[in-house]
């Protein structure tokens, strides 16, 4: 499903009035990468980075041209593990996140 323009507006606006928002988006495609879900990682990921900070200014924040960032993100796509890292790490600071991973005791 194609985002429109009104709706990544929404959800802009929506982050700066309510930063737990963007905690809340951020702590999906995390999790869903830690559980071993790459593909729905990166389309829950390449959604966010649309909806929010944009590939223009996730290419500047990560020194990565944007048609490429499209290319990792998409359901085919297959960044490295350094890639990933650096878009996570861009999207967080772009958002003003902060990841703390918590392990639970297994039963």
């Amino acid at each position: 499903m194609a985002l429109t323009r009104e709706f990544k507006r929404s959800v802009a606006a929506r982050i700066v009035r309510d930063p737990s928002v963007a905690r809340a988006l951020l702590d999906e495609p995390a999790s869903l990468f830690l559980n071993g879900k790459p593909e729905t990682t990166r389309l829950t990921l390449r959604d966010l980075v649309s909806a929010t900070v944009g590939f223009e200014r996730l290419a500047a924040a990560t020194g990565k041209p944007p048609k490429s960032l499209h290319r990792m993100l998409s359901a085919t796509g297959n960044p490295s593990m350094d890639n990933l890292a650096v878009i996570f790490g861009a999207v967080r600071r772009e958002l003003g996140v902060e990841i703390r991973v918590r392990t639970i005791k297994a039963a």
